[in-house]
């Protein structure tokens, strides 16, 4: 698809912002056992590359592997149960801008970053990601829409629209962080994509990310999940896997 039309190229196509909406008609029985193998990172861009190659070197290891294992888990549900998110859902231009935005969503949650404004680290990250984007040859509407994600990627709800790629990536960070609509992936791929990208604690390592964010700054936006740190540690899915 033309990148002349952003819109569609770069995930901007509106979708509901109430996950019961946007899965409405996914059904678990469609899962597929696919692999680590069969989800294959979009590396054919110079921006893409060099995102991994900053992400690899700025995130800490465990958060590394939560914005890989994110990847893997919407490109499963793209190939299985939402073919059809967005009119370009299928195309390399969103992937790839799917891609950074996993890469990037928690930039705003590494220990400089964290410390290093007054601003939710969403709202904090988006602007990086913005800026670093932009800097390594992405377009202003692919960085525009990694930005866009990245500042709402936990903005929660049932009102409303948001992007296809943010949308996509709020599935997906719940997943992984409380094991949310797990159903929706095949054992076979939780079990190759955990190796691949082992948890080591994640559990722990993001709950205390969020109490530390709250306790440094009170007014962020992490506040508005109610018991978000408890709900991380509580979850039932993966435990097993940390």
């Amino acid at each position: 698809m033309s990148a002349h039309n952003p819109v569609e190229a770069y995930g901007f196509t509106n979708i509901p912002r109430a996950f019961s909406k946007i899965l409405e008609r996914v059904d678990a029985k469609n899962s597929k056992p696919l692999l680590v193998e069969d989800l294959p990172l979009p590396h054919s861009d110079e921006v893409a590359k060099k995102a991994h190659a900053y992400a690899k070197e700025h995130l800490p290891a465990q958060t590394f592997n939560h914005s890989m294992r994110v990847f893997m888990w919407g490109s499963a549900l793209l190939q299985t149960h939402l073919p059809d998110l967005t009119a370009s859902a299928s195309t390399a231009s969103f992937l790839e801008t799917f891609y950074l935005s996993c890469l990037l969503h928690d930039i705003g949650t590494t220990p400089t970053n964290l410390k290093a404004t007054l601003m939710s680290f969403e709202t904090y990250g988006g602007y990086l990601a913005l800026d670093l984007l932009q800097s390594w040859g992405a377009s202003k509407a692919q960085a525009e829409s990694v930005c866009e994600c990245i500042v709402r990627h936990q903005d929660l709800g049932e009102t409303g629209e948001i992007t296809g790629v943010g949308g996509l990536v709020q599935i997906v960070t719940l997943l992984d962080n409380i094991g949310g609509n797990i159903e929706l992936i095949h054992q076979d791929t939780i079990d190759d994509v955990t190796k691949a990208y082992p948890r080591n604690g994640w559990t722990s390592c993001f709950a205390s990310t969020i109490r530390e964010e709250i306790g440094l700054k009170p007014w962020c936006h992490s506040t508005s999940i109610e018991n978000f740190a408890g709900n991380v540690e509580s979850n039932k899915v993966w435990p097993k896997y940390d």
